[in-house]
């Protein structure tokens, strides 16, 4: 008699402990879902950047442009009367055969004033040329310059049998020049060297010149000698100068006459344009019907 009501009973306490275990595994899932959720947004703020990726401001800035785009021809550096008197008989000089002449050259004189038994004075000069291009790598052309200056000094002072030696820096002489003096002696007598390396821009002059009394005669003097070698540096420095001057100016002729081609073919297709209704000589009037003699 009481079985029925038990029977209720057990599945209402089923029903409800079903309930129960749905609605906890319920919290359960969704507390998964947040933690997920959570796990994505630390993953996704701590990603980091895709690698080898750039910006602008990492790329390097540009290296300056060189000053000098040629050299002059070296043998003509040095002005008549100053080889007449640095090498009196050195004729119009030895140049160095190059397969870059807009990098390299050089010219050299060789000088023997034969007096007999008096004795002779020997002169050599030397005048050589060398540019440097820009690099993005190795730096400016005035850097690249001023490192061979360097070198070109570091080899004369280092020159095997030097005596005397003197170094001293020179003002007035492109953008930097030094001067080397020594004593050199060989089996004919006894040489004073000079050597003057001067920098102008991106271009560097090196200037040789050394002198003997032979036979006897007269050494001449250091002072005299490294005067002669600082006056035509000089001269070398002020030609390679004047060299990329001329070449500037002939391109900026070049491109004015491109300029004046053109405005004068705009000029002269606008003339053909307005003269093509007077070229015969008659005007319409306004109203296009009749056609009458131009005044």
């Amino acid at each position: 008699m009481h079985r029925p009501a038990q029977r209720l009973t057990r599945a209402l306490v089923c029903a409800a402990t079903a309930t129960v275990i749905i609605g906890a595994a319920g919290c359960s899932s969704d507390s998964g879902s947040d933690s997920g959720s959570d796990d994505a947004k630390k993953g996704s703020g701590s990603s980091a950047p895709a690698s080898g990726s750039t910006t602008p401001d990492s790329a390097p800035p540009p290296v300056e442009e060189a000053a000098y785009a040629k050299l002059p021809d070296p043998c003509e550096t040095l002005s008549k009367t100053t080889r007449g008197e640095l090498a009196p008989k050195g004729g119009a000089g030895k140049a160095s055969t190059s397969d870059d002449t807009a990098t390299r050259g050089t010219c050299s004189w060789s000088s023997l004033d034969n007096n007999g038994v008096k004795g002779s004075q020997f002169r050599w000069l030397n005048v050589s040329l060398l540019r440097f291009e820009s690099d993005q790598n190795r730096g400016s052309g005035a850097k690249l310059a001023k490192e061979y200056l360097g070198k070109q000094v570091a080899d004369a002072q280092g020159t095997s049998g030097a005596k005397k030696l003197a170094t001293s820096p020179l003002s007035g002489t492109g953008d930097e020049a030094q001067r080397i003096a020594y004593d050199l002696k060989k089996k004919e007598g006894t040489f004073k060297q000079n050597t003057v390396v001067a920098r102008v821009e991106n271009v560097v002059v090196t200037v040789d010149y050394n002198g003997a009394g032979l036979a006897g005669d007269a050494t001449p003097s250091a002072e005299t000698l490294t005067k002669a070698a600082q006056k035509a540096t000089k001269e070398a420095v002020a030609a390679v100068i004047a060299a990329n001057e001329q070449s500037a100016d002939a391109d900026k002729d070049s491109k004015n006459k491109k300029n004046d081609k053109g405005d004068k073919g705009d000029k002269g297709s606008e003339e053909g344009k307005t003269g093509g209704g007077s070229g015969s000589g008659i005007s319409r009037s306004p109203d296009k019907s009749k056609p009458q003699k131009a005044a």
